[in-house]
């Protein structure tokens, strides 16, 4: 049984909340947000504060009539079908925003909402740098690519730890975008850059370690473990299924299967993984 507020144009059920065939959504020059996870959540919520009108499609049921109810401007929908565009007002809107994980997917709305409205400015997220190159041929103008922003993000944390000058981190971060991150692609292929952890910060590592189910961690928040006062080690990340947690402070919880990008010497992090497993 479709959604009550699917966005689309079956005549077929009721409900109060979808937007039948024919019908508008009465907006102009606004934004559409694909998704409605992490990114799409902090996308609306910028929109929302700035004042700017936005229309929010989401294909998972339980997370639309959860936020409708909250009052979001969010509706069912799968946004690779024209139709749900359509009504979603893509020929008048200004800006898409695509926060969604599946790279097929996001490859073919890019395609489809460029024969639309070729005026359209589309910023999309992807997983994988590899990604970029098709998303840009296809007609979006930013791409985000979430392999390469989440590490920046951890280069930003560690170097703040080790009380670098915000003007050098926020350099090198210019730097690594304006190169395309390419300069991150040549660290993951194992060629020099200017910045090299082990030269630059001697003895300090990082390691990405999964929690497991009914490890000492699990369910309790950082303050409670003191990680960083007891045993040195500080969490600089915490991805959670798709979404990343990039500041967790002393009440993040941690659960069971996050993934947490720690920072210490070799062998506190040793002494530290029987907290995780």
């Amino acid at each position: 049984k479709p959604h009550p507020d699917k966005l689309n144009s079956d005549k077929s059920y009721p409900g109060s909340g979808k937007i039948k065939a024919g019908e508008e959504l009465k907006l102009n020059d606004h934004l559409i947000i694909v998704g409605y996870g992490f990114n799409g959540r902090t996308v609306s919520k910028a929109a929302k504060t700035a004042g700017i009108p936005y229309i929010i499609i989401e294909i998972n049921p339980e997370i639309v009539r959860r936020e409708k109810a909250r009052g979001e401007r969010i509706y069912y929908g799968d946004a690779t079908y024209e139709a749900v565009m359509e009504h979603a007002g893509i020929r008048d809107a200004r800006i898409l925003v695509i926060g969604i994980s599946d790279p097929a997917a996001t490859r073919k709305a890019v395609k489809m909402v460029k024969h639309l409205n070729p005026k359209i400015h589309i910023i999309a997220r992807t997983r994988y740098l590899r990604e970029m190159e098709p998303l840009h041929a296809l007609g979006a103008e930013e791409i985000i690519p979430e392999e390469y922003e989440t590490s920046v993000e951890v280069f930003v944390r560690l170097l703040e730890k080790y009380l670098v000058p915000g003007e050098d981190i926020e350099k090198l971060v210019r730097e690594i975008r304006a190169d395309g991150y390419g300069m991150l692609r040549k660290l993951s292929d194992g060629k020099a850059v200017n910045f090299n952890i082990r030269k630059d910060l001697p003895g300090i590592e990082i390691i990405v370690i999964r929690v497991n189910e009914g490890s000492e961690i699990a369910g309790k928040n950082l303050l409670d473990m003191e990680l960083r006062k007891k045993h040195g080690v500080t969490v600089l990340s915490i991805r959670r299924d798709s979404d990343m947690i990039h500041t967790p402070d002393g009440c993040t919880l941690i659960q069971a299967n996050d993934v947490c990008i720690l920072l210490g010497k070799p062998r506190k992090l040793h002494d530290a993984r029987r907290f995780f497993e």
